[in-house]
């Protein structure tokens, strides 16, 4: 399948010109895309993905976050959980407003686009998939969750989760949230109760990523690191994230012990 990258980039273009590009979060949102698009291409080639396969994830990538923008601009808010699902949100923009058709010709690969689009952020890719939409899917969550960690460093906290920086350094981590975390597996959203909550979410993330080169790029990039050295003004907070420490790394020994590359 033949896709012309900069008709795509284009359409991109020319939808996010409908908003308020000054305004840093829509920025933020337009950078993250271009990003995950890279770290898309990046997985498929050193997954042994074919050129068309190639061309394919990194269209994904540019798709994924279509519906953050109009998501933003109607509530306000980045918080699915405040507004409305994102991903299923900028799917629909996509395949059932016909926006798709702004980013490449050929509809031979809509059904394989849409339901990797669609679950990019959901808990798990949903079973009915076939192995082929899964591997697709998994590449682009994979992408997705490692760019959100160096968001998570490069964008203030605060401005994130929408709080303020005494409310941050003053809450712990709730028991249910820690044993999610042990349990290595990404926390459920309801899970999540203080502030503080939010970081450990995105840190257990990484439990999520499916290919082996992935936690490779999460070990080079070294967000994980300085994501899970947060400081609290609370000792008890810092005992908390002295235990992650100790566990994701341990984790990720264990993860690239497993890789042959």
């Amino acid at each position: 399948m033949k896709i012309d990258r900069q008709r795509a980039i284009k359409a991109f273009q020319e939808y996010t010109s409908h908003y308020d590009v000054a305004d840093e979060k829509v920025k933020l949102k337009i950078d993250h895309t271009y990003r995950v698009c890279s770290l898309c291409q990046q997985i498929a080639v050193q997954s042994g993905f074919d050129k068309d396969a190639t061309e394919l994830a990194w269209l994904s990538g540019l798709l994924h976050d279509v519906g953050r923008f109009e998501q933003l601009r109607r509530y306000g808010t980045f918080i699915d959980a405040q507004s409305i699902d994102h991903a299923e949100f900028g799917a629909d923009i996509l395949f059932r407003e016909g926006k798709i058709r702004d980013y490449i010709a050929d509809d031979s690969e809509d059904e394989l686009l849409e339901k990797a689009v669609r679950c990019h952020s959901a808990y798990r890719v949903p079973m009915q998939y076939t192995a082929r939409e899964r591997r697709f899917a998994d590449l682009l969550r994979d992408a997705d969750k490692i760019d959100i960690l160096k968001v998570n460093i490069v964008v203030p906290i605060e401005e994130i989760y929408n709080v303020s920086t005494y409310d941050l350094k003053h809450c712990q981590v709730t028991e249910e949230v820690m044993q999610a975390f042990y349990e290595e597996h990404a926390v459920l959203r309801d899970l999540k109760k203080t502030p503080v909550d939010h970081v450990v979410g995105h840190i257990s993330l990484v439990y999520e990523l499916v290919y082996p080169i992935s936690c490779k790029l999460v070990s080079e990039q070294g967000y994980l690191d300085r994501l899970m050295n947060f400081q609290s003004e609370l000792s008890e907070t810092n005992a908390q994230f002295a235990k992650i420490r100790e566990k994701m790394t341990a984790y990720m020994k264990r993860r690239e012990g497993s890789i042959i590359l």
